[in-house]
């Protein structure tokens, strides 16, 4: 028996550390793949003007590659938020904190869900462009994805955030999934 008179068993040991060793992995993965709730709206909106920029620069210097670039902005804005983003990082490090305007808060599913749209459009592009060749068919596409972002950086119109307020009415999404929206909804009518 050890000095402190508990009898100790070396499994009940070794699922203590392997309990502690996956809080600390559990409590990571969380950090880094979560998505933020509430989203400043002049940080998304930034970041769909780099989007712009990044998609324009792409068509016009016939870049192909630039698209992969795009395409894992989106998916990493969808599983991270900013976290894993460049884009992303730059804009809520650098750019927002610089211009001194108070925080937007919206709510964050609606953003994520418009994040995953343009997950479909720019992954569509990049395989087109770099996995068949096919660039007019990707800009066409990048194309797309620039109005979007333009109508979100410019007028603050985000396409994705009506489609999901769409399916949410319509039963689609679950009520559940954005209690926020409501709230949001209520308190800033017509942004949802």
């Amino acid at each position: 028996m050890p000095a402190s008179g508990v009898e100790t068993d070396a499994g009940d040991v070794g699922m203590a550390a392997q309990a502690e060793i996956t809080g600390l992995t559990g409590s990571w993965r969380a950090r880094v793949f979560s998505f933020p709730n509430p989203v400043n709206e002049v940080s998304a909106r930034l970041v769909a003007g780099g989007v712009v920029l990044l998609s324009l620069v792409t068509i016009v210097l016939d870049q192909r590659w630039l698209t992969v670039v795009i395409a894992y902005g989106f998916v990493a804005r969808v599983l991270s938020g900013p976290t894993l983003s460049p884009l992303g990082q730059l804009v809520t490090r650098v750019i927002t904190p610089r211009l001194h305007v108070a925080e937007r808060p919206v709510a964050g599913p609606p953003k994520r869900f418009a994040q995953a749209i343009g997950v479909v459009f720019s992954v569509s592009a990049a395989v087109l462009a770099v996995g068949f060749g096919l660039s007019t068919a990707a800009y066409a596409v990048l194309g797309a994805l620039i109005v979007a972002a333009t109508l979100e950086s410019v007028f603050g119109l985000c396409l994705g955030c009506k489609a999901f307020a769409l399916l949410m009415r319509a039963g689609v999404i679950p009520e559940e999934v954005c209690e926020r929206c409501n709230n949001i909804a209520a308190g800033r009518a017509g942004q949802v």
